[in-house]
């Protein structure tokens, strides 16, 4: 990502930068470089609360064929699928890193492992990215047995756990990306129960375990996402 790398080579190099807002994004590179991939995603959401809440216009210059494949190095499914559909249709449409990126993570959505091989040899990665992808596709295609929709479906029935007593069907549906009957027998199965007056679905709560704590940024994003499923 061409921009990327300008914003680390130094802004004096570049003509009359310093009469804008920057961004810095040195936490991202110094993360990158001490190939510590495991904490990258939570570096790039800290960094993109921290220049939203700032004011700064981040979209043009944001590192997100990185920041995508950091939430898939850490399999988290529902944050990456987030954080794309919240990228603007103009930078989806100028930069093919970052479709090239959403397309290996639409192959293992699809459990295509095939086709996450080709994805990633059929594209000429950035020098930012290459590391990156090399680790993500090192470790991915080590665990093709892994279900993707079905660890994206668990997560997302965990922060249901988290965040409701009660919840209607078609929300319910939504979130965990089923039709309506799918999902009530997916959460019946798991002990919740339908309030016959209403139609709620009545969330069964868990123990509570001191390790377990809700992530109010992904509460936060969750909610986020359902709003983008309905509009």
């Amino acid at each position: 990502m061409l921009v990327f790398s300008l914003i680390f080579l130094g802004f004096g190099a570049i003509g009359n930068w310093s009469e804008r807002r920057v961004m810095d994004f040195s936490s991202v590179r110094a993360t990158l470089d001490s190939k510590s991939y495991d904490k990258l995603a939570d570096v790039c959401d800290n960094l993109m609360l921290q220049v939203a809440a700032d004011g700064i216009a981040y979209q043009d210059d944001w590192p997100y064929a990185i920041h995508l494949l950091a939430h898939f190095y850490v399999h988290d499914i529902n944050s990456a699928r987030f954080l794309w559909k919240s990228i603007p249709s103009s930078i989806k449409e100028s930069q093919p890193e970052v479709t090239a990126v959403w397309k290996i993570c639409q192959k293992l959505w699809l459990r295509d492992y095939g086709g996450v091989h080709e994805a990633i040899r059929g594209f000429d990665w950035s020098q930012d990215v290459q590391g990156l992808v090399a680790a993500f596709s090192g470790k991915t295609l080590k665990a093709c047995s892994i279900n993707f929709p079905e660890l994206y479906t668990k997560e997302m029935f965990q922060l249901l756990l988290s965040a409701y007593s009660t919840i209607s069907i078609k929300d319910t549906a939504l979130f965990l990306g089923m039709n309506e009957d799918d999902a009530t027998n997916y959460v019946l199965q798991q002990g919740w129960t339908v309030d016959p007056a209403s139609q709620m679905l009545i969330v069964k709560k868990q123990p509570v375990v001191t390790e377990q704590k809700l992530d109010h940024s992904k509460l936060q994003r969750l909610t986020e996402y359902v709003f983008h499923l309905e509009h």
